[in-house]
């Protein structure tokens, strides 16, 4: 067996049906069955998929979930959502995991990602998923934390297991000691800005280095989380001696709460038979930061990739309107405890609205118990329940239009946090707490602008071999339709289809349709046609793993999405739903270096013509190469998704 990476191992150890002696490599197409799926808001749309699976099959063992030990339910994105229909949902989803012996974490636990590490779920080795694109923060406790999406976790309810393809790694290697009051959001800001030409896009990120030592969890926790804003599909630290304390540390917490999931002789044989990867492996990219050289940064306004060193932003004195500590990137006891260490004493600015809320119910006990919360509290900051809220512009204190924020979240998008006409800045829980005392963007203590030593190294991509493509019966030899440029890169899932209707399920086509882009551009609806086939920039799809970014487009009748390249969590939630996507980053350049005179958001372009068998895109006699679509990706098609797909199967 060829060298294998971390993942590889992990992937290998969760495939179903792989050939004896054959391990999973990047590229692979394979079957797996992660240990555990989480689903939080979502799980009310997951039931109702999973339900539509099993009532079409004549299999009467398929009406209850494959594996009850497998899903998880935590509740925490709408909690501050009271109304009748949202209570409904959620006594349906309590109901629903009584039923099937699920286990089932009410609002005001925590954030679910909190959630799946306090309790025990995500462990070392293992592969832990979520209908959630901050599934990532697993990897802190060396899980192969990655994002699946509603479809999927419907079709591992009723199967166990569902479809993925293995993904390039990058190695990121950091040396060296962190400066003292430079945390773990630093590290993932400056690499976002840093390495910000989508060189991890897609991959699963493994950290190394005798710098890693100096990390504490809650930092790692804040770096694996924000992998996803780097683009990256997951990012994975090491098990070491940090890992193994702390894994020590929650196994006698759940053994107090009645719930040993594991114990402190677990850990020690988990250590003991530690994945690692082989001295051989590949990687696609290898990347170098000392930590040393790391100080605050402050990403934005609305892009997380373009990041200012702190010191330079503080002598613009940009004024505030908000400031925010909360959110399962950071909220956590250190970062509640740095917070409460810079305000206490002092109060919040005239003018600031300062909104804390802890990542678990847990947490914020122990800020309570440490004095922090309570500080925190004395300083003017305004408590918000344990759970997403603003973050993802649900519940008190989301932006009004021409404010401005510093968030510990990890994400400005615009639009994300309410207003599209708001800017939206991120940084440190230091950073945010000063600023909040000071009323504009400022470091607690002063630091000098340091050039970072980093370096990237990109190696020769290794895949399985390039070969011919066979069309199958119902799958289409070649389509037509007008082209729709979006000249955009980094073009998130708010843009597509804004949040505020993401947790309701009661929403039409007709509704979809029409918020399909709004929030990108809100003349798209007037320029689109039914038919269109959409020609996006890089990193399409980006940001959270909202089915319905993808849904709204079928709604609105667009054919299909050509792109210079895509967030992988997208196009898993595109073909999933029978929704067809195409990678061809010449075609785009070409028509962005033809258009680039025309400042509108979406343009209407020429009619282009794709065959599938040759991978060629034809548009006004010229041809452009775009990346083949596979086997498993027709069949999708074909079958008009993941769920006709799993029916076929049981029935």
């Amino acid at each position: 067996m060829a060298g294998q990476t971390l993942t590889e191992k992990i992937a290998t150890r969760h495939a179903v049906g792989l050939d004896p002696g054959r391990g999973a490599h990047a590229g692979d197409f394979v079957n797996i069955r992660p240990r555990h799926i989480m689903t939080h808001d979502n799980t009310s749309a997951v039931i109702d998929k999973f339900q539509s699976i099993v009532r079409s099959t004549a299999a009467p063992a398929v009406a209850r979930v494959y594996d009850p030990t497998q899903p998880v339910f935590a509740i925490d994105h709408d909690i501050q959502n009271t109304s009748p229909e949202n209570l409904a949902k959620y006594a349906r989803i309590e109901a629903f995991a009584r039923e099937q012996g699920i286990d089932f974490y009410p609002a005001g636990t925590g954030i679910c990602h909190q959630v799946m590490v306090e309790q025990g779920y995500a462990t070392p080795g293992r592969m832990v998923v979520g209908s959630d694109s901050h599934s990532n923060l697993y990897g802190a406790v060396n899980a192969l934390g990655t994002p699946v999406v509603r479809t999927d976790a419907a079709c591992i309810w009723a199967t166990g297991q569902t479809w993925w393809q293995v993904p390039q790694v990058a190695r990121v290697e950091l040396p060296g000691r962190l400066q003292p009051g430079v945390v773990g959001k630093d590290v993932i800001i400056a690499l976002c800005g840093l390495a910000n030409r989508d060189e991890v896009l897609n991959m699963i990120v493994e950290f190394d280095g005798d710098g890693i030592s100096c990390l504490t969890m809650d930092q790692r926790m804040s770096i694996a989380n924000m992998t996803t804003e780097w683009g990256a599909l997951g990012g994975i630290f090491p098990f070491d001696d940090v890992l193994r304390a702390y894994l020590h540390q929650r196994a006698e917490y759940l053994a107090t709460r009645g719930t040993p999931r594991f114990t402190q002789a677990d850990v020690d044989r988990w250590y003991a038979g530690r994945l690692e990867a082989d001295h051989d492996a590949h990687y696609a990219v290898e990347l170098t930061l000392d930590l040393a050289t790391v100080i605050p940064h402050v990403a934005g306004p609305d892009q997380v990739k373009v990041i200012n060193p702190l010191p330079l932003i503080e002598k613009q004195k940009i004024k505030i309107d908000k400031a925010y500590l909360l959110s399962c990137v950071n909220a956590r006891l250190e970062d509640l405890a740095e917070a409460a260490g810079i305000l206490k004493g002092r109060s919040v600015a005239d003018g600031v609205e300062f909104y804390i809320a802890a990542a678990s119910a847990q947490i914020q006990k122990q800020a309570e118990a440490n004095g922090s919360w309570q500080t925190l509290i004395d300083a003017g900051a305004r408590p918000l329940p344990s759970g997403c809220g603003p973050c993802i512009g649900l519940g008190r204190g989301t932006l009004e239009p021409g404010e401005v924020c510093i968030s510990a979240t990890n994400r400005n998008f615009k639009g994300r946090m309410g207003s599209r006409d708001a800017r939206a800045y991120l940084g440190s829980p230091a950073v945010v707490a000063a600023s909040a005392a000071a009323g504009y963007i400022c470091s607690p203590t002063p630091f000098e602008t340091i050039e970072p030593r980093f370096s990237i190294t990109v190696n020769e991509t290794r895949g399985p071999p390039p070969a011919a493509v066979q069309i199958i019966g119902g799958f289409p030899t070649s389509i037509t339709g007008r082209l729709l440029l979006l000249p955009a890169d980094n073009l998130n899932t708010d843009g597509i289809y804004a949040s505020t209707l993401t947790y309701r399920d009661d929403v039409s086509d007709e509704e979809m349709a029409a918020a399909a882009m709004a929030n990108y551009d809100p003349m798209f609806n007037e320029v689109a046609k039914r038919g269109d086939i959409m020609l996006c920039g890089r990193n399409f799809g980006s940001g959270s793993s909202r089915e319905q970014a993808a849904t709204c487009l079928v709604s609105r009748g667009i054919r299909c999405v050509i792109a210079a390249s895509f967030s992988q969590t997208y196009k898993r939630n595109a073909f999933n739903n029978g929704f067809l996507t195409l990678e061809s980053p010449d075609l785009y350049d070409a028509f962005r270096a033809r258009l680039q005179e025309r400042h509108q958001a979406t343009i209407p372009g020429p009619t282009a013509t794709i065959h599938f068998a040759r991978s060629r895109i034809t548009v006004d006699g010229e041809s452009f190469a775009c990346a083949p679509v596979s086997r498993v990706a027709q069949e999708l098609i074909v079958q008009g998704g993941a769920e006709n797909l799993v029916r076929s199967r049981l029935g």
